[in-house]
């Protein structure tokens, strides 16, 4: 998954929904990442992929998802 892939798969995250990401060649306890009331934060000029819950900013690499789930 890209850049571009990973933004238009989080589109749908509006706070309104929990993200729940698994991580590839990570240690064991930081494998999986639980992200609630998830809401997409717009492209910035550093092209990065970021979250919030309203409380903290989270940095999502593509290339090192193993699978996202969004509750409904």
């Amino acid at each position: 998954m890209n850049h571009t892939q990973l933004r238009q798969t989080l589109t749908e995250l509006n706070g309104e929904r929990n993200a729940h990401f698994a991580f590839t060649g990570m240690c064991e306890q930081a494998t999986v990442l639980t992200i609630n009331k998830a809401m997409l934060i717009p492209e910035e000029s550093d092209k990065l992929v970021k979250l919030t819950d309203g409380q903290s900013v989270f940095i999502i690499e593509p290339d090192r998802i193993a699978y996202i789930r969004i509750g409904l």
